[in-house]
């Protein structure tokens, strides 16, 4: 799944939850409910991969996206710093897995094979591009309608 949707989600957890350990815990889990469900993604392969002569479409494209998903949460939320707090938590898995590229260790292995291996078990399924894209802008829509209201 692309950043926005987790930035989003995340942070409507924190606006809806006022314990903030309940908030951080759900806000990291949120990044794994939604890599179950049918998504796209782009490729980050050349960052993957150390091909930093090729990287730059891959480091524009996250910063992009993350830009875009922080842009969404500063016009629609309060602003509260928990609020920031749990977006980026919700990132944490994602961010553990370049990392792992990056860095390669036996724990971050660990953490690579279940959340792309089996929390991404339906990324190999067939469901539509259109299904795909459609998820994705299912939560990013109701996680502004969470923030908003």
């Amino acid at each position: 799944m692309i950043l926005t949707p987790h930035l989003l989600l995340g942070a409507a957890i924190a606006s809806k939850i006022e314990y903030a350990p309940a908030a951080l815990l759900m806000a990291f889990l949120s990044h794994y409910f939604l890599d179950l469900i049918p998504h796209i993604e782009y490729s980050i392969k050349n960052i993957s991969e150390k091909q930093w002569q090729k990287s730059l479409p891959d480091i524009l494209r996250v910063f992009l996206d993350f830009s875009f998903g922080m842009l969404l949460i500063l016009i629609f939320s309060k602003n509260q710093p928990i609020i920031y707090i749990c977006a980026f938590i919700a990132l944490i898995p994602d961010s553990l897995t370049i990392i792992n590229s990056i860095f390669p260790n036996r724990i971050l292995k660990i953490h690579n094979n279940i959340h792309r291996g089996k929390i991404h078990f339906l990324k190999h399924k067939k469901f539509s591009t259109s299904w795909r894209i459609l998820s994705q802008l299912l939560v990013i829509i109701v996680s502004i309608f969470l923030l908003k209201y």
